[in-house]
């Protein structure tokens, strides 16, 4: 058995987390924090990313272009049901969304649900770990390897998870500083 084959699970779980942390506002605004808002147009829902451009013109300003004008409606309706404090206004071909200044009150619920997130990620990462370890442990049982290999892999093992939660935590540290600048 070798851990190296399952360090691409692991990464996919740190990729999924910055996904899921790319959605939480900061105080400036990013294509990120809308591309996966889900549209409804075409009698399925898609993400805001495969049916228009994002840009940011300014810190605190997106601009979003639908490449197809008769769904802007759909767009604006999608922004406005998510509860990130955003100020949509149409412009008749685009949307311009604004990030009012965030209050004392908001930075700590987003600080809130970034925890949430970043603790999520690291149950993931706990989760593979027990996955694993109980494949170790049953290689063993198998005797496709032996008791000194098993101990060896499960060290092994732990400092692999030690090195994701702490990327984890890592990734979490920039976003709660970008949050609170």
């Amino acid at each position: 058995m070798n851990l190296n084959d399952k360090k691409s699970e692991f990464q996919k779980i740190i990729e999924h987390t910055k996904q899921e942390l790319g959605s939480i506002r900061t105080n400036r605004a990013t294509p990120s924090l809308v591309e996966n808002i889900k549209v409804d147009v075409y009698g399925t829902k898609m993400p805001l990313i495969q049916v228009a451009s994002i840009t940011s013109p300014e810190a605190k300003q997106l601009i979003i272009e639908p490449w197809d004008k008769n769904i802007l409606k759909d767009i604006e309706k999608s922004i406005k049901t998510v509860s990130l404090g955003l100020s949509v206004a149409n412009e008749g071909n685009f949307l311009r969304v604004t990030m009012p200044p965030m209050t004392e009150e908001t930075r700590k619920e987003v600080i809130k649900m970034l925890h949430e997130k970043l603790e999520k990620g690291r149950i993931s990462i706990r989760g593979l770990r027990d996955n694993i370890k109980e494949e170790i442990v049953q290689a063993e049982r198998n005797k496709e390897i032996g008791e000194d290999e098993k101990y060896k892999l499960i060290e092994e093992l732990d400092k692999l998870t030690r090195e994701y939660i702490e990327e984890i935590n890592e990734i979490g540290e920039k976003k709660e500083e970008e949050v609170i600048l």
